[in-house]
């Protein structure tokens, strides 16, 4: 058998992942995130209901021209005929057949309240409805799966009953039933103790479903594997409504990192990060940092205690190499950084120190100090380079200084707001008068030191800001407090953080513009003056 025959990937990100609250994508959003996840090599990519809404008929019939999957099979996902129908008149089964989709999954009530109160039909009939639904959909040609909807709450109110779903299914025709933790109240203990029995009862191929609601999805997946199951469903990064499903790419790294499991194509693990952020701007959730494997976080070290064992071996505070899924290992600079983090930061950022003891204690201490003012640098990188040359040569890289500036907002009689700011700049020897209009001064400042600047530094022109984030760091101060101020800025290729710390917000931000700058430029190829 090959991989997705032998063990199944099943990945449900475009159905049950896109119930997540405020996620909504578009065709077009669901044929790119088809394609990332067919790159990662998942086995089967759920894309929908064809038939229950326009969205997702309008995806079924651009996907037949549209996707070239190279590892995954395109599932259509759908519902049993109704009761007291015939299968073959049942209007969504004949979307689902209709579909051009190679698998159908088909969901089924396996609790018996749920049967009788939300089908409103018998016992009797629901199993009718499963059997007769496989078996058409086989005759058409068609691969089925069965999701055994609320199947562990339906195992405790009615095991005998819940079992004969199992059985029906599978008898008439079922490659796997997914036994699904619907309402994500299981723990692991318990959930592998009933997978184990199901699988002692039944002859039939089980697969795993779990939602997130006591935070346990992943470890009850991994616990429904190691009991027999050979299907895991899951979405990416974890989305779906509630508090998500179960994540499938901290599923995938577990099997194969740690159960020495071969779940995905050879050579394809390594692409999980990416995809896993690549997804991720396609459905504009912001990524979590502290995600398993892929998390920007998840290989972050910033005691200083642990960067003295991590220059010595990695392995020694990280549990996996961060490139077996993309990902790299990060030094982050505060406070409790001692000297084996500055040193391992400055290889990071390509700065050789030398090994200089007495420089890499100047800049342990300097960092201590700027942090007790406020400052940070661990989402600040580039303010930290630009201070980590400061202190390897003496002078701080610098383009241009701010000498002086001031900024007005003004609300004229129609209700206009105004913001202008004036600033004059000492660069390359001359002062340098310039004024910048925005929708608020930080905005009007920037503008401004462009409008300065530009004639002399035209690559200035490529350099964008992307995000602008004010915290309050005394709050019993009040009005009075000390403000941070992180930008984040890009040149199309690279992006980079610096950070501006001061009472005055303004005064915060340009202290974070000037350093915003400084390092594009210096990405740019100039060289200071």
């Amino acid at each position: 058998m090959t991989i997705s025959d032998a063990f199944h990937i099943y990945d449900t990100t475009l159905r049950d992942g896109a119930q997540q609250e405020g996620l909504n994508l578009s065709v077009h959003d669901k044929l790119a995130i088809a394609r990332h996840l067919d790159d990662l090599g998942v086995g089967f990519i759920e894309g929908g209901w064809p038939g229950a809404n326009p969205k997702d008929t309008e995806f079924f019939a651009r996907a037949k021209k549209e996707l070239n999957l190279k590892n995954a099979a395109f599932v259509a996902f759908g519902t049993t005929r109704r009761p007291n129908v015939v299968a073959a008149d049942d209007v969504l089964l004949g979307a689902l057949r209709d579909s051009g989709a190679p698998v159908v999954t088909l969901v089924a009530k396996a609790h018996d309240r749920h049967v009788e109160l939300a089908l409103r039909t018998t016992l009797d009939e629901n199993l009718k409805m499963i059997a007769d639904s496989i078996k058409h959909l086989r005759a058409e040609g068609q691969r089925v799966f069965l999701d055994a909807e609320h199947f562990f709450d339906g195992y405790r109110s009615n095991q005998a009953y819940a079992l004969e779903v199992v059985r029906v299914a599978a008898e008439s025709g079922a490659d796997v039933i997914a036994l699904c933790d619907t309402n994500g109240g299981m723990l692991p203990d318990e959930l592998s103790q009933v997978v184990h029995e199901v699988l002692s009862k039944s002859s039939a191929r089980l697969g795993i479903h779990c939602h997130n609601d006591t935070g346990c999805a992943v470890a009850n997946s991994m616990a429904a594997v190691a009991a027999g199951a050979t299907h895991v469903q899951g979405t990416l990064n974890g989305y779906g409504e509630r508090t998500g499903n179960a994540d499938l790419v901290t599923i995938i790294a577990n099997l194969q990192l740690k159960k020495s499991q071969q779940v995905l194509p050879k050579g394809l693990l390594h692409e999980a990060f990416r995809i896993s952020h690549a997804i991720a701007e396609v459905t504009n959730v912001s990524p979590s940092a502290r995600q398993p494997y892929v998390g920007v976080s998840a290989f972050a070290h910033k005691a200083g205690l642990h960067a003295s064992a991590i220059k010595v071996d990695p392995a020694l505070y990280q549990h996996e190499d961060p490139a077996a899924v993309g990902n790299d290992m990060r030094m982050l600079v505060s406070e409790l950084a001692g000297r084996a983090s500055i040193e391992l930061k400055s290889q990071e950022l390509g700065i050789d120190l030398g090994g200089d003891r007495e420089l890499i204690g100047r800049v342990v201490e300097k960092v201590k100090e700027m942090e007790s003012r406020g400052f940070t640098f661990e989402a600040a990188d580039a303010s930290f380079e630009l201070l980590l040359r400061e202190e390897a040569t003496g002078k701080r890289p610098a383009f241009f200084t701010i000498e002086h500036w001031i900024t007005t907002v003004e609300r004229s009689e129609e209700g206009v707001i105004v913001t202008t700011a004036e600033v004059t700049i000492m660069a390359r020897g001359e002062l340098i008068s310039c004024t910048g209009q925005g929708n608020g001064p930080v905005n009007a400042l920037d503008n401004a030191l462009r409008t300065g600047l530009n004639s002399l530094y035209p690559e200035i022109a490529n350099l964008e800001l992307t995000d602008y984030k004010v915290r309050i760091l005394e709050g019993r101060l009040g009005t009075g407090a000390i403000t941070r101020v992180l930008v984040e800025t890009t040149d199309g290729q690279a992006e980079w953080s610096t950070v501006g710390v001061h009472e005055n917000v303004i005064a915060a931000s340009a202290m974070a513009l000037e350093d915003a700058l400084t390092f594009g430029l210096l990405l740019q190829g100039r060289s200071p003056e």
